[in-house]
């Protein structure tokens, strides 16, 4: 879980000259930029899924840090304590996550149309292609979306309006593998458990730990020539 530990004071103190910018809705330009560094800023806090009340905490000691009115001069000692209550609540939101993903899949499993591979991901057909089928060698141009099983979506090509290229062999195995299964001019729903996708560790912020996705995928082509360098998450 040492992936998870920030350099808190830090933090804390770049974001106490931030505490009162979101607290009215940005004009200026100047007002803007602050306002997206707090938002930037706010990925350090986001593993200890804060209660309504907690966060109120948080911006009273960033209130009374930014005028040096801060009620303690020990801050060393809550970093360690700050890092162990964050060790624990990213531990309870991965088990909270795990079995919210089981769930998912073994719904999705049961539908009409859906199939389970060995592996454990389970893809539905939602409209049948008539192309060919590629393979770990190919490169794929392909719509898709992404999201957690909760429906947040992290990430759309559809949405940009910019199919995504890339190889096959060179993306998640949960799309190594499902990709594989359609045929150019299909469309498909792919369920993908957490150890064909990032895993209990995740991609924090954006990808939580021990996810499983949900895809909905178009493929559109088997590209000739080589692939973008880089690709969207997938």
């Amino acid at each position: 879980m040492r992936r998870y530990a920030l350099p808190l004071l830090t933090s804390f103190i770049i974001l106490a000259g931030c505490a009162n910018a979101a607290q009215q809705a940005p004009k200026s330009e100047d007002d803007k930029a602050l306002y997206n560094l707090g938002v930037m800023l706010s990925s350090s806090i986001k593993n200890f899924n804060l209660t309504s009340k907690e966060l109120e905490l948080v911006k009273a000691g960033l209130a009374d840090g930014a005028q040096d009115k801060a009620a303690t001069d020990d801050l060393e000692k809550y970093v360690a304590k700050l890092q162990e209550l964050q060790t624990q609540r990213v531990a309870a939101a991965t088990e909270k996550e795990k079995a919210a993903g089981a769930a998912y899949l073994t719904k999705a499993a049961a539908e009409k149309g859906a199939t389970k591979t060995a592996s454990g991901l389970v893809i539905k057909s939602t409209s049948e292609g008539t192309g060919a089928s590629p393979t770990a060698d190919n490169q794929v141009k392909v719509n898709y979306e992404g999201r957690f099983v909760d429906g947040k979506v992290f990430d759309s090509s559809i949405k940009r309006n910019e199919p995504a290229t890339f190889p096959l062999g060179g993306v998640i195995p949960c799309w190594t593998e499902a990709v594989q299964l359609m045929k150019v001019g299909g469309k498909a729903q792919v369920v993908c458990p957490p150890e064909l996708a990032y895993g209990e560790e995740g991609r924090p912020p954006q990808m939580r730990g021990a996810a499983t996705l949900v895809f909905d995928i178009e493929l559109l082509d088997i590209v000739k020539g080589e692939a973008p360098a880089a690709a969207p998450t997938r």
